[in-house]
């Protein structure tokens, strides 16, 4: 924040001139998704603006690609022969998290319902309560979108999502299911889901367990689908806390650093605005 002033009673905040948004960048650039050395960059920004979050008692709860903003989108364009197109390679990945109008402090009121349906973590669709590792799931899915161009979760119905989630990562934890209020997902202990039906096929049709996502057998991305796993542990106790994935291996691989390949992310902590 640079600055604040009242303007006839309205509350007026001054931020730093942001560019697009990386959601924008990868709708414009026709969802070609991000190189693995520009997810690494972004994705230890974004760890490390949620980390000093989570240190101060606060909780995001709406983190999503559209949320995340470069500070310059300029761009270097190449025409693809194969795929007859243009294709844009942002410069710099430097980015911005920002939209705290939803963040809540520990001590504040949770409202039942948080995040965008695509990035809503499945204690929050179960009604268990929710609290930081909300947001790490949420990172999770960014990181994935990022990768592949594409959302992991592609859907608006609770039942439907928890059907992906199980295709993609496994059975919701019985635990979890004993204890939620939501019992009509499920029955008998296990999703009530009807896999023949429309729907069904649709989901066995568009998921898939989450490492058949790899695009290359590379060390760097298994080590990334490795950080995106532990993000996407269902149970929010064992999900990666942000001081644990910034000292992930993903972030030691390869060249690291942003678009032009330095390393530029070290000391950097002006990361969230």
């Amino acid at each position: 924040m640079y600055d604040w002033f009242d303007y006839h009673g309205h509350m007026c905040i001054s931020f730093e001139l942001l560019a697009l948004s990386t959601f924008d960048f990868l709708k414009e650039n026709n969802y070609l998704p991000y190189s693995i050395g520009q997810v690494r960059h972004m994705a230890y920004q974004i760890c490390q603006a949620v980390k000093y979050m989570h240190d101060s008692k606060l909780t995001h709860t709406d983190l999503k690609p559209e949320n995340i903003l470069f500070v310059n989108s300029d761009f270097t364009m190449t025409y693809n022969v194969e795929k007859k197109r243009d294709e844009r390679t942002v410069k710099s990945t430097a980015v911005r998290v920002v939209d705290f109008g939803s963040a809540t402090f520990d001590h504040e009121h949770h409202s039942t319902i948080v995040s965008t349906r695509h990035y809503r973590a499945p204690e929050v669709i179960l009604e268990l309560g929710w609290s930081q590792p909300c947001d790490v799931w949420s990172i999770g899915c960014i990181l994935f979108e990022y990768y592949l161009g594409f959302t992991l979760f592609q859907t608006h119905d609770n039942r439907e999502h928890l059907a992906m989630m199980e295709r993609i990562l496994g059975p919701v934890p019985s635990k979890m299911i004993r204890k939620t209020r939501k019992q009509k997902y499920f029955y008998r202990g296990r999703l009530d889901w009807d896999e023949s039906s429309s729907a069904g096929r649709y989901v066995r049709e568009n998921c898939k367990p989450l490492r058949r996502y790899l695009l290359s057998e590379a060390e760097e991305h298994h080590q990334l689908f490795d950080l995106i796993e532990s993000m996407l542990e269902y149970e929010p106790s064992k999900r990666l806390t942000m001081a644990a994935a910034l000292r992930h291996p993903f972030f030691e691989a390869g060249n690291g650093g942003d678009a032009s390949g330095s390393k530029s992310w070290e000391g950097n902590r002006d990361i969230s605005r």
